[in-house]
């Protein structure tokens, strides 16, 4: 079966959509399938990668963050030579002429849906839009335009349950339970008036709320905790955050394309905090699991639904201080217990399932791979 996936979006620097493609695209490649990746870019490019066939579609740019976005006549064109058995789109912006494009070929459209409108749109919006109706409306078209939509938590199930949609499927995700693991052991035991070492992984964007993060540092720091937050990622507002956090100990590493030295951060810090209520997932939530690292995450969006046995995490207000509260109890927790917590919170995610999942969807539509 031949498995087209598109998506805009995904650029070297993006983060959990490039990932989950990726990880998605190899399950397919092993389990026999012929995955194509088709992305927007600033060139034209055809290859080869460990997930399958990538192909770049010179596209025009969007936006100021080195984004680029595909447009109908020329990704219609890659689409007939592909002639491909299903059709897997991870974002809705295309979806609105991709459909015509699936209907008359009788290829099934499948929408893969990574964010919540609602929840994306929240602090975007100005007081009193009537958010709830604008996404309602436009989460319809897109059920009836895509044969089936993925989502991947109860969260991101919500908006959908809410217009009474049917051909919702949930699919969670996944994580590389190789590349993000605890540390080795060995190390020699840090004295115990060493600082506590936090992380936080996020693109520095304002629904991500990553601002939450550094103030819960502030918090901790002037009630007399010792504590230092490492930041994970880039994104628009770092230079307002380098600001925020002057005289903090918070140190930026900004984007960290390798996903080893990242994973090592990440396993070195003893508590991650992910303040975002906007995720319908929590990838990175899960990577930090997978590291044996416990989180802190609110109780809005879908991070929470990762937490698992006592120890691994915290559901809190999400407020700097109720993210600092949280940061005291897990820290109350012996090192031991909240390691190996999290790391088995995080096991009942591996992506072979989510492959698994995905290609169960399809099973109705398979047919000889065919050649372009």
């Amino acid at each position: 079966m031949r498995i087209v996936q598109i998506a805009n979006f995904y650029t070297p620097a993006s983060g959990g959509l490039r990932t989950c493609l990726d990880e998605i695209g190899r399950g397919y490649l092993a389990s026999g399938h012929d995955r194509v990746l088709v992305v927007p870019g600033p060139t034209d490019s055809d290859e080869q990668t460990a997930s399958g066939r990538r192909i770049t579609v010179q596209s025009p740019k969007f936006g100021a963050g080195g984004y680029h976005v595909l447009t109908a006549r020329r990704t219609r064109g890659v689409l007939d030579r592909l002639r491909p058995d299903v059709l897997e789109c991870s974002d809705k912006l295309s979806v609105r002429w991709l459909a015509p494009w699936a209907r008359g070929t009788g290829v099934p459209l499948v929408l893969f849906s990574h964010e919540r409108i609602d929840a994306i749109l929240r602090t975007r919006v100005p007081p009193g839009f009537p958010l709830s109706a604008a996404a309602d409306l436009a989460n319809r078209r897109l059920c009836v335009r895509a044969d089936k939509v993925v989502v991947t938590s109860s969260f991101a199930t919500a908006e959908f349950a809410r217009i009474g949609a049917t051909n919702v499927r949930r699919v969670p995700l996944g994580v590389d339970l190789t590349t993000f693991r605890p540390a080795e052991p060995g190390e020699a035991p840090r004295p115990a008036s060493a600082p506590a070492r936090l992380v936080l992984v996020s693109r520095l964007s304002k629904e991500k709320r990553a601002e939450r993060a550094i103030e819960a540092v502030r918090v901790l720091v002037e009630s007399g905790s010792d504590c230092e937050l490492a930041v994970i990622g880039d994104g628009p507002l770092r230079p307002r955050l380098q600001r925020l956090a002057a005289g903090l100990p918070v140190t930026f590493h900004g984007h960290l394309t390798d996903r080893a030295a990242m994973a090592a951060l990440v396993a070195a810090a003893d508590i991650a905090v992910f303040p975002s209520p906007a995720e319908t997932f929590g990838l990175a939530v899960l990577e930090a699991l997978a590291c044996g690292t416990p989180v802190v995450v609110p109780a809005a969006g879908a991070a929470g639904e990762l937490v698992d046995a006592p120890g691994s995490g915290i559901v809190s207000d999400g407020t700097p201080h109720g993210l600092a509260d949280g940061v005291r109890e897990l820290l109350a927790v012996p090192a031991h217990h909240r390691r190996h917590a999290a790391r088995t919170a995080a096991e009942r995610f591996p992506w072979a399932a989510t492959v698994t999942g995905m290609l169960a969807l399809y099973a109705d539509y398979e047919s000889p791979v065919r050649s372009a």
